[in-house]
């Protein structure tokens, strides 16, 4: 089975959160599972990874609406700290907006691979995890 190493998951919705957790361990896809309740703790994680490439996410998944640093505010911090990262990051916004502005947002920032609604299901994180082992 595909696996990967890391997972960053950035979203303050505990319930959210905890069904992920769930998913995750009953999917098998993914080895590691760090979780942050804020951008900013997030971005202070990679900045203390980025000598060490092997503790750096291979994907992210990211909310928009959170506490302290909001999606797009981390979106905009990423893109100053991501030419100096020792590893491609793959990032999916995943939200319970559907608004139309959100995605295109979303998408026009260059760094979000895709824009998921939330609920996530065990289909959608298998499809993502594969979407993201071919693209590396």
């Amino acid at each position: 089975m595909n696996t990967l190493e890391r997972l960053c998951v950035i979203d303050d919705d505990l319930v959210f959160t905890f069904l992920l957790k769930k998913m995750i361990e009953k999917a098998q896809v993914i080895q590691e599972a760090l979780f942050f309740e804020n951008g900013q703790d997030a971005i202070d994680h990679l900045i203390g990874c980025n000598n060490q490439p092997e503790k750096l996410p291979q994907l992210i998944l990211l909310d928009i609406n959170m506490p302290i640093l909001d999606g797009w505010q981390f979106i905009d911090e990423y893109a100053k700290l991501q030419p100096s990262l020792s590893k491609c990051i793959s990032i999916f916004m995943v939200s319970s907006s559907t608004d139309t502005e959100d995605y295109d947002r979303a998408m026009s920032t260059g760094y979000i691979t895709d824009y998921i609604q939330k609920p996530i299901y065990a289909s959608e994180l298998q499809e993502i995890v594969n979407k993201v082992l071919t693209s590396n």
